[in-house]
């Protein structure tokens, strides 16, 4: 049988390490993608890619270093890093170390063994969901503001939004750094006592901009929280706390970083 599952090479012809490393089906076990037997399946199947390659050899082995994909979605294989979620408090800096003496994230962080850092920033009265790691490419990629992740935030702002300034919201229109549209828009719920409830999705990572959009048409924001990061949604997690994140989570923000120009 002389196909490239024999030869130790990928589907698209090219030769894949065969002697050095780990092989791939223990490797991926012990990451916590299936059982042994499992990954071998999956390995015969085509849904594995090691460095961009599909891989079928049952007897690959890898190096630590090597990008692995299951069904496209990247599988963490340094155990080294970590990746957590914070819903960061009103009222708390996001540094780990404020020159001010203010509250800062290391009341949040002192209890982890590795030192993390935040990705990106919520200003002291935005509360809501930041990704604390300790994987600084990730943290570079996802942070930088030409990379655009995508962020969704509610809003509670003075007076009755209407449908009118939605499509304003959604059309776009100048700020003194430039122009600025939110990708997605919505009332939630209805108006009571003077205030709405806005949802607004955007890319931007300019400064307060959620506060200056919603500002600059009118409705000044009373609260604000983000409720999701890139494929991270906040949930259930309370105020102040701190959790890991999940496998499915991890592969998603590696998935995300990954595929950064």
């Amino acid at each position: 049988m002389n196909d490239a599952r024999t030869r130790g090479e990928s589907l698209d012809g090219e030769s894949l390490p065969s002697a050095e490393g780990e092989r791939l089906q223990k490797v991926l076990a012990a990451a916590g993608v299936a059982s042994r037997r499992v990954v071998e399946d999956m390995i015969v199947a085509g849904r594995i890619t090691v460095d961009g390659h599909v891989v079928t050899e049952l007897g690959s082995r890898i190096r630590p270093d090597a990008r692995v994909t299951v069904d496209g979605t990247a599988v963490q294989l340094d155990v080294s890093k970590r990746y957590l979620m914070l819903n960061k408090p009103t009222g708390v800096v996001s540094t780990m170390a404020d020159e001010q003496g203010r509250p800062d994230l290391r009341e949040f962080t002192d209890q982890i063994e590795e030192r993390v850092y935040n990705v990106g920033r919520l200003d002291a009265e935005t509360s809501g969901l930041l990704l604390l790691t300790n994987d600084g490419e990730v943290a570079h990629v996802l942070a930088h503001p030409s990379f655009g992740v995508e962020k969704t935030y509610v809003a509670k702002v003075r007076g009755e939004v209407d449908q009118r300034v939605i499509r304003q919201l959604l059309q776009g229109f100048e700020l003194e750094d430039g122009e600025i549209h939110a990708d997605a828009a919505r009332i939630v719920g209805s108006p009571s006592r003077g205030f709405s409830m806005v949802e607004l999705t955007l890319h931007s990572g300019r400064n307060r901009i959620v506060r200056r959009m919603l500002d600059h048409v009118g409705h000044p924001v009373v609260d604000l929280v983000r409720r999701s990061f890139g494929p991270l949604h906040l949930g259930t997690l309370r105020s102040g706390h701190v959790r890991e994140l999940t496998t499915m989570e991890r592969g998603a923000i590696l998935t995300l970083a990954r595929s950064a120009p």
